[in-house]
């Protein structure tokens, strides 16, 4: 009996990667192309063309037909999966109207529509006039029509990056609801775009013509075209089935579809989530994404440039282990590790705050990053450690926050993404949860989690919980020690839960002399 196969294509911030699944969740074959055309026009913006990513994602598809010994005709269906809250304006033709604006990107709209007397009231009686207005800044299509608005009359589709790509591979503008993260007018709770009375619409100039179909995750969207087939290598009339965005990917494919178990992501952005059926807001206010599987919830907490801190050591201050890892033949990974380890858990005393871009409420916008407790015995190696363990403290104190709103008690955490291959990182982990912390079997959880949609959607598994025990598993697992279990928890009890109120009074001073971050 012949195998049956899914391509899943996963769009991420640093790479596109094109990985061929079987049905028992094994990773069969992968290509990857980085991506390296980001542009930043001035500081703090960054940018990509759209045709860039659909060229990347191009090249990653042919790359795999060159390696790969599986036949095309066993490939049951494809689906995508992207980073989030990047954004595409296109105009009637379809064509891009200006490179899309990536979800990293820090620029701010200062003239922004007002709201109704109303909603205005509203907000201020709730204390929530400050989240909107930020909500309104931070949103893309407020900053083009302010700085480009003769662009943004012919802008005739805003799409998300995942909308785009479902576009160029069927002709249609559909998307998945759970990929609706971003400055966009959507609905979390009901999972549809927002009502026509909601306050989104008066927030920012999208109209609802401008916006693709939404359709359940795992629901079949479309064929690949005759152009995208000659583009990619993909069949013609091949299967494309709605995904999910690749965080909400990453915790099925971690095998998280309880409340009771948390999946931590060690990417760019750090998250800690769960999957719950029930609407659960973790930050008051702050709405819940919709998760992979239908008609469920992700209740994350998110650390914006969580892993990215991490690549910026080893750019910074790595070159040694670099060098020597290629010199010796060893991963520089492991190099990395061997760096942590020559430091105790604790960092002897140096503690550190991942607050490095300003939030909308937990952290706020006035935060920054931190460092305290340096003294002369400090080496880079102790800020090493001090990043690792304080990535950790921040989104063990967003598991506190989870359990605390939704009255269930985490009792399992796995762990995906880049930072999950660092033996020390999950070591680091386990002790400050003091939990065991589990690695799934494979790197790929997002690309898998799109995979076990696809199996869904096609019905070659008959439900997201068959899906999971059948492509999902433990690799290895990261016992807490209990001697640095408990120094870790007097320091996170002690000094790191105090940090952010200790600081923020001087977090507003430096925002208001030097205007860092921006106040507009």
């Amino acid at each position: 009996m012949s195998k049956t196969y899914l391509l899943a294509i996963d769009n991420g911030t640093q790479s596109v990667r094109a990985l061929l699944f079987d049905l028992q969740g094994n990773l069969v074959d992968k290509a990857q192309v980085m991506l390296t055309s980001y542009q930043s026009p001035e500081p703090g913006w960054m940018e990509n063309d759209p045709e860039a990513f659909w060229q990347a994602l191009c090249q990653a598809c042919q790359q795999l037909w060159r390696i790969s010994s599986v036949p095309k005709s066993a490939i049951a269906g494809m689906v995508v999966t992207t980073q989030r809250g990047t954004t595409i304006a296109l105009d009637k033709h379809g064509q891009p109207l200006r490179p899309a604006m990536i979800w990293l990107d820090q620029r701010r709209a200062d003239d922004i529509p007002k709201l109704a007397w109303w909603w205005e009231a509203a907000f201020r009686a709730i204390g929530m006039r400050n989240t909107v207005r930020f909500f309104q800044q931070e949103a893309e299509a407020n900053w083009i029509a302010q700085h480009q608005p003769e662009l943004w009359s012919r802008t005739d589709k805003f799409l998300l990056l995942s909308g785009y790509l479902n576009y160029r591979f069927t002709g249609r503008f559909v998307d998945s609801v759970a990929s609706q993260v971003g400055y966009v007018p959507f609905d979390y709770k009901k999972g549809c775009w927002a009502a026509s009375h909601d306050w989104k619409w008066q927030a920012m100039p999208i109209t609802a013509a401008m916006l693709p179909e939404l359709v359940p995750a795992g629901t079949l969207i479309g064929q690949v075209s005759a152009q995208a087939a000659q583009d990619t290598g993909i069949p013609q009339g091949l299967t494309v089935i709605a995904g999910a965005a690749d965080k909400a990917c990453e915790v099925i494919g971690a095998g998280c579809l309880t409340p009771d178990i948390a999946c931590l992501s060690y990417g760019t952005a750090a998250t800690i989530n769960t999957t719950t059926p029930r609407y659960l807001e973790a930050t008051p206010f702050i709405p819940p994404y919709q998760a992979a599987v239908p008609g469920h919830y992700n209740t994350e907490i998110q650390i914006t440039r969580g892993f990215w801190m991490v690549s910026w050591f080893k750019e910074q201050f790595g070159l040694h282990e670099q060098q020597t890892a290629r010199q010796s033949g060893v991963t520089p990974e492991s190099l990395f590790d061997a760096l942590v380890s020559s430091v105790p858990p604790g960092a002897q005393g140096l503690m550190l705050q991942p607050f490095w871009n300003p939030g909308i409420k937990v952290p706020g916008p006035e935060a920054k990053g931190a460092v305290i407790g340096f003294g002369d015995v400090h080496t880079r190696a102790h800020l090493y450690r001090a990043i690792l363990e304080g990535l950790a403290y921040a989104l063990r104190e967003g598991k506190e926050r989870i359990e605390k709103r939704g009255g269930q008690a985490i009792s399992r955490v796995r762990v995906s993404g880049g930072g999950s291959q660092s033996d020390a990182a999950m070591q680091i982990t386990a002790n400050i949860f003091n939990l065991p912390c589990e690695r799934p079997h494979l790197y790929e959880t997002s690309g898998l989690g799109a995979a076990m949609l696809a199996a869904v959607g096609l019905q070659l598994h008959p439900d997201f919980a068959t899906a999971i025990s059948q492509m999902t598993r433990i690799g290895q697992v990261f016992l807490p020690e209990p001697h640095h279990a408990n120094t870790y928890e007097q320091l996170y009890r002690r000094v790191y839960c105090r940090m952010y109120q200790r600081l923020q009074p001087l977090y507003r001073d430096i925002q208001q002399i030097t205007g860092y971050p921006g106040t507009s």
